[in-house]
C-alpha cells in the first residue's frame, strides 16, 4: 500500500503531455554557460526574455525550467494544483476549454488541462512556466534539452503525447499579469542589435559590404531552427581573394570558437548561431547578436520574416542587457 501512494503522490507531482505539437522541449536560462570547450553551446530558451518573464510571474527564479513551445498546437494536464503562465508569441490559450490570457499568471486545479492553439504570426515560440519550475534531472546544471547533442530535458528529445513530467513543489500565488507597456512588440520586420565582427573589415569583409551587411533587410530562410537562423544568400565582394592558408572561398579561415549569437558566413549564406548551434568551425563571423537581443532570433518566423541588424558597441549592448534586466523585475508586474 505505501508504494502505491508513493506512486500516486509521484503522479500527482507531474503534467502530462496530451499533444506534443511541431516541437516542445524542457528549456531554462541561461542554460550551460561555460561548456563550449567541452563542445557544448549553452542550449536554453531561444527566448530568454518570455522564458524569464513567464517564471517571474509564477514566482519563480528566472532560472527555472518550463518550455519551449514552436508554434503551439500543444497540450498539458496537470496533476496537482498550480500557476501557470504563457509568455511569448500570440495564441489561443485555454484551461479546461475556457479562454485565459498570455502574459498573465493563471491558477489551474489538479486534473486541469491546458490547451494552446496554432500561433499564427508574429512571433513563433511560446513559454509555459509552472510555479516551482519543471524538475526533470540537470545536466552540468541545466535543464534544458540540447537538441544537436541528444541531452538533458526529458530524454533528450522533444516532447510527445504521454510524457511525465515532474514538477516541483508550487507556492500559492495571487493572479498578476506583465505590464502591457513592459511587454516586447513582435512583428515581421525585425530590428536586431549586434556587434561587428570578430571577422569583419578590412582583413576579411570590405567596409562596403560591411556597410550593406547592417543596411540591408535580410529574410529569414525556411531551414532555421535552434542551431541556426539561416538568412538569404547574399554575394560579397570580401577583402580577399581566397581563404589564404584556410584555402577555398574567402569566408573559410582556421577552425576557431563561434561566439554565441554569431553571424557565421558560410560562403554565401549567412545563419544566426542560435543556442544549440557548432562551438566552433572554419568560417567568418561578420557579427555577434548582442546577448539582449537574442530573444529576438526566438520569434522568427522562417518564412515572411525580415531583419536588419543595427550596429552597437560594446558599452551599448551592456546598456540594452541592464535596462533588460530593469524590465524583467517585480516592477513590470501588476495585480489583478
Amino acid at each position: 500500500m505505501a508504494s502505491a501512494a508513493a506512486q500516486n503522490a509521484a503522479a500527482e507531482k507531474t503534467a502530462e503531455v496530451l499533444e506534443g505539437g511541431l516541437q516542445a522541449t524542457v528549456q531554462d536560462y541561461p542554460g550551460r554557460p561555460g561548456m563550449m570547450r567541452q563542445g557544448f553551446f549553452p542550449a536554453g530558451a531561444m527566448d530568454h526574455f518570455a522564458l524569464r518573464a513567464a517564471n517571474l510571474l509564477v514566482g519563480n527564479p528566472e532560472s527555472a525550467a518550463g518550455l519551449e513551445i514552436v508554434l503551439g498546437n500543444f497540450a498539458v494536464r496537470f496533476g496537482a494544483a498550480t500557476t501557470v503562465a504563457v509568455c511569448g508569441a500570440e495564441a489561443p490559450l485555454t484551461i479546461d476549454g475556457e479562454q485565459v490570457p498570455l502574459w498573465e499568471s493563471v491558477p489551474v486545479r489538479a486534473g486541469s488541462e491546458l490547451s494552446i492553439g496554432i500561433a499564427k504570426g508574429p512571433g513563433f515560440r511560446l513559454y509555459a512556466a509552472v510555479s516551482g519550475g519543471i524538475d526533470v534531472p540537470p545536466l552540468f546544471g541545466s535543464r534544458s534539452t540540447y537538441t544537436m547533442g541528444g541531452l538533458g530535458g526529458l530524454d533528450g528529445r522533444p516532447l510527445k503525447k504521454g510524457d511525465r513530467l515532474p514538477l516541483r513543489d508550487a507556492a500559492g500565488l495571487r493572479r498578476r499579469r506583465f505590464k502591457q507597456d513592459a511587454r516586447p512588440r513582435y512583428g515581421r520586420e525585425w530590428e536586431i542589435e549586434a556587434l561587428a565582427g570578430p571577422q569583419a573589415a578590412p582583413d576579411y569583409l570590405t567596409d562596403e559590404d560591411m556597410r550593406t551587411f547592417f543596411g540591408r533587410s535580410w529574410p529569414v530562410d525556411r531551414n532555421s531552427d535552434r542551431t541556426g537562423i539561416r538568412l538569404e544568400s547574399f554575394r560579397f565582394q570580401w577583402a580577399r581573394s581566397s581563404g589564404g592558408v584556410a584555402g577555398g572561398h574567402p569566408s573559410n579561415i582556421l577552425d576557431n570558437p563561434y561566439p554565441v549569437g554569431a553571424v557565421n558566413i558560410n560562403g554565401d549564406l549567412p545563419v544566426i548561431l542560435g543556442p544549440d548551434g557548432p562551438t566552433a568551425g572554419g568560417f567568418v563571423v561578420a557579427a555577434t547578436v548582442a546577448h539582449a537581443a537574442m530573444w529576438k532570433i526566438g520569434q522568427l518566423r522562417p518564412v515572411g520574416d525580415r531583419l536588419r541588424f543595427r550596429q552597437v558597441t560594446v558599452d551599448e549592448a551592456a546598456d540594452l542587457e541592464r535596462r533588460q534586466r530593469e524590465v524583467l523585475s517585480e516592477a513590470s508586474l501588476e495585480m489583478i
